[in-house]
């Protein structure tokens, strides 16, 4: 199972309307689901270079990195800068029934995905029952 707690982020939102986005770079945005034995994290990073994405997994943390930087040459005069630059941070706590050792990332069209697989020791198995006369040794 996958868990997500950001207990910063809703004072993060209330600080970016009230100082505007220059304040802090915005959390990445993110969905996650599950399907079949995965799951699946999609985090929009727009204009991103994918050299610059971070991933690594320590005791079931899951850590992103990445950077955005400014177009804008050395020393230009910004008129307008309303997209947010700088490094943009999200961490996961995955559930012990997630293989972190087989997790697979992928960047396209300003998205990173990660597949993270369901651990198999945590998928359901059917235990087979056998009756009481398979036990029975016959004494001759």
């Amino acid at each position: 199972m996958l868990m997500r707690t950001d207990p910063f982020r809703e004072l993060d939102r209330l600080t970016q309307q009230v100082l505007g986005s220059a304040a802090r770079p915005s959390a990445m945005a993110m969905d996650a689901y599950r399907s079949g034995d995965d799951f699946f994290v999609h985090f929009d990073l727009p204009g991103i270079d994918p050299e610059t994405i971070e991933l690594d997994v320590e005791r079931n943390v899951l850590n992103v990195r990445a950077e955005r930087r400014s177009p804008a040459p050395e020393g230009a005069e910004p008129l307008v800068a309303e997209r947010p630059t700088g490094t943009f941070t999200r961490q996961l706590f995955l559930g012990d029934t997630l293989d972190t050792e087989r997790i697979d990332a992928s960047y396209e069209a300003g998205v990173l995905t990660l597949r993270i697989p369901v651990a198999e020791q945590a998928k359901p198995r059917r235990i087979q029952i056998t009756g009481g006369d398979s036990r029975r040794q016959i004494s001759g």
